[in-house]
């Protein structure tokens, strides 16, 4: 594995959504990059032992209850990390419900649809917001949206996710060109299906669909996106905003 040990020395980042799967790969790799981490997840007692690991590891890491359905909580959230880290320098908006997979647009519940674009676009708005002031005073912040690259070929009977996912990366783009003259980046990883926890109803047979798509005809797992998302928090990403990565073994190129 390529050293990144020092890539992110001194930093301070709050990954959403950290509590397992990919997120709680991220906030791993950012930490072992030399950041210090706040976790933040719905799942408090999972997000409680995840810490708990990690800090036995002699990572510099903390944790924080976390709903993104709910504006005071993600208030409360971000004051909470930026007091305890002592200010923010990266952001990685992971946290993302899926909520209506199997379903037709017809089938789709309209609570189901606006319990997505809570979580998924709106909760990713404020929750940027909130960070917005600390990040202006590192002097060089940087956002990492997690879209998915399901918007960029049009999944089928997923539609409330797809449009989540597709404002998520139209935000990454508009939040861009507002936050250039502030010296922040922002940009979207937008990952393949990667088998996690939050994976777990997805069929074998889609799974093998994705597989067999690929250039690199393999599973995808949390830690093919961790690289992304380092450089994309990284001084050698600085030039870099307003772009959509896809991760994803060639499934789509764009």
């Amino acid at each position: 594995m390529t050293n990144t040990s020092q890539l992110l020395a001194g930093r301070r980042v709050l990954v959403t959504g950290s509590a397992r799967g990919l997120g709680l790969a991220f906030a791993t790799a950012i930490a072992e990059a030399g950041a210090s981490v706040a976790l933040a997840d719905i799942l408090h007692d999972v997000l409680e032992d995840s810490v708990a690991a990690l800090q036995a590891r002699g990572l510099q890491v903390c944790g924080f209850p976390l709903d993104m359905a709910d504006p005071a909580s993600i208030e409360a959230c971000a004051a909470a990390a930026v007091a305890k880290l002592g200010g923010l320098d990266g952001l990685v908006n992971n946290a993302a419900i899926t909520n209506s997979g199997g379903r037709s647009s017809q089938q789709l519940e309209i609570g189901m649809w606006d319990k997505v674009m809570a979580v998924n676009v709106r909760g990713t708005w404020l929750m940027t917001n909130a960070c917005l002031p600390a990040l202006r005073a590192s002097g060089h912040g940087a956002i990492v949206n997690l879209a998915s690259d399901t918007p960029l070929w049009g999944a089928p009977n997923l539609l409330a996710y797809v449009a989540s996912k597709g404002a998520v990366i139209g935000m990454t783009r508009s939040l861009a060109r507002e936050e250039g003259a502030n010296n922040i980046t922002v940009n979207a990883i937008a990952p393949g299906l990667t088998k996690v926890e939050a994976t777990e109803y997805v069929p074998a047979q889609r799974y093998q669909h994705y597989q067999d798509g690929r250039a690199l005809q393999r599973l995808q797992v949390p830690e093919d996106v961790t690289g992304a998302v380092l450089f994309a928090l990284s001084p050698l990403s600085r030039f870099i905003t307003g772009q959509v990565l896809a991760v994803n073994g060639g499934f789509v190129m764009n």
